[in-house]
């Protein structure tokens, strides 16, 4: 049964790792969008700012952080990555309480967590690929995307809860707490690790050529660089949508948090849906073929959301369209992932990881300010619009066929 294969005690350790930071990032929310909004009383532009400076410095600062990771043990990195996320979280609570917290300690906090998620995430791949046999991949990368979504059901509900009866901060230390025991998982994994040598070099001093190295990998694959194009794309018009979606059912329908965390949360159920079904889908038709059907058919629910109105009508509507997308989602997702780790050699992991996660979030970023400045123009229903009608066209970047080669070697395959 491809569903329910044991994966053994260490990957339980780093799925509870996982599990623990999800629950916390996702009752977190939108923390600070709406901290900005309901404390700063920030207007749709600066929550875009927010939101798009965060992501895009913290992808730029990222940048070295893959060749970096790249020829450490990861665990060390990735407990160090969650202690970074869990002391700069904490420092907003503190400010609030002591009457300081203002709009650039949003923002300095948001690009030091997002250079601190890029390199986590670098390196808990790279360390999924050591860990797990490659007939595997696909059922632990549907087990995470399972908590992710299961997470996100349950995570914003009792967020939106929490802010209401504790204040607005209240949900961004239960995000640092997470953290802080996602770090004491992972070091509970115990064993050793061997520190990765590098090949077909003298010395092991980084390289500046190393910083691009993911991104030649990528680009170089027929199969994987038409899946990063999609997938950047794909996440970037979804993601500029976010800020503005808030300001118009926050602000402009007048939905109370409540109201806003159960129209993304409820939908989630698919996602877990979606990463269930994803390894029976891909032994019935094919991986390929799977990735390309629910990849297009992610692409048709988004602009449903420019016709949101208020009232119960308009929650309903909502929740219909997120829990589309999210249930296509949940399938690509996990089908992605171990595609994207079977197809490049160990030894290149972390800096292919680092270079996809670096260029969609800082899609993200750019496409995040221009959507904020579009609704200033069209105002947020237009630019809501405008993001679901450009990705109808984005399953025109799917790869058509399965042509992609098996990589050669795997020179550097840890032992786990």
């Amino acid at each position: 049964m491809v569903g329910r294969a044991r994966l053994g005690r260490e990957f339980g350790w780093l799925w509870a790792a996982y599990a623990v930071s999800a629950f916390g990032t996702r009752i977190a929310f939108d923390a600070f969008a709406l901290i900005a909004i309901l404390v700063l009383h920030a207007g749709p532009a600066e929550v875009s700012l927010l939101a798009a400076t965060g992501l895009a410095v913290g992808a730029v600062v990222a940048v070295p952080l893959g060749p970096w990771v790249e020829f450490r043990r990861k665990r060390p990195v990735m407990i160090a990555m969650d202690l970074t996320r869990f002391a700069a979280l904490m420092s907003v609570p503190a400010a609030y309480a002591l009457g300081l917290l203002g709009f650039g300690q949003l923002l300095v906090v948001s690009v030091v967590v997002g250079a601190a998620d890029i390199a986590f995430n670098a390196a808990g791949g790279a360390y999924l690929k050591a860990l797990v046999r490659p007939a595997d991949l696909l059922v632990a990368s549907g087990r995470f995307e399972s908590t992710n979504w299961t997470a996100t059901v349950l995570g914003p509900p009792v967020g939106t809860a929490a802010i209401g009866f504790l204040g607005p901060v209240a949900t961004v230390v239960t995000d640092a707490v997470s953290y802080l025991l996602s770090a004491a998982g992972i070091r509970a994994i115990g064993g050793g690790e061997p520190r990765p040598v590098r090949t077909g070099t003298k010395g092991a001093r980084l390289r500046f050529g190393d910083l691009f190295e993911g991104w030649r990998h990528i680009l170089a694959h027929p199969a994987l660089r038409p899946l990063f194009l999609n997938t950047v794309l794909v996440s970037g018009l979804i993601m500029a949508t976010s800020p503005v979606l808030a300001v118009l059912m926050l602000g402009d329908l007048g939905f109370a948090p409540w109201q806003y965390g159960l129209a993304f949360g409820l939908p989630c159920v698919g996602g877990v849906i979606g990463s269930r079904l994803a390894p029976r889908l891909v032994a019935r038709f094919g991986r390929h073929q799977v990735m390309l059907a629910v990849g297009t058919l992610r692409a048709c629910w988004s602009v449903g959301l420019a016709f949101v109105r208020p009232g119960a009508a308009g929650l309903v509507l909502v929740i219909a369209v997120e829990f589309g997308l999210i249930t296509c989602m949940g399938v690509f997702n996990p089908v992605l992932a171990a595609y994207r780790l079977e197809r490049t050699a160990t030894d290149r992991v972390a800096r292919v990881l680092a270079a996809w996660s670096v260029t969609s979030k800082a899609t993200v970023a750019v496409m995040t300010g221009l959507w904020g400045l579009l609704a200033g123009v069209t105002g947020p229903r237009g630019a809501i619009a405008v993001a679901g009608l450009l990705l109808l066209t984005t399953p025109f970047l799917l790869p058509r066929h399965d042509h992609a080669p098996q990589h050669r070697s795997d020179p550097v395959r840890s032992q786990s």
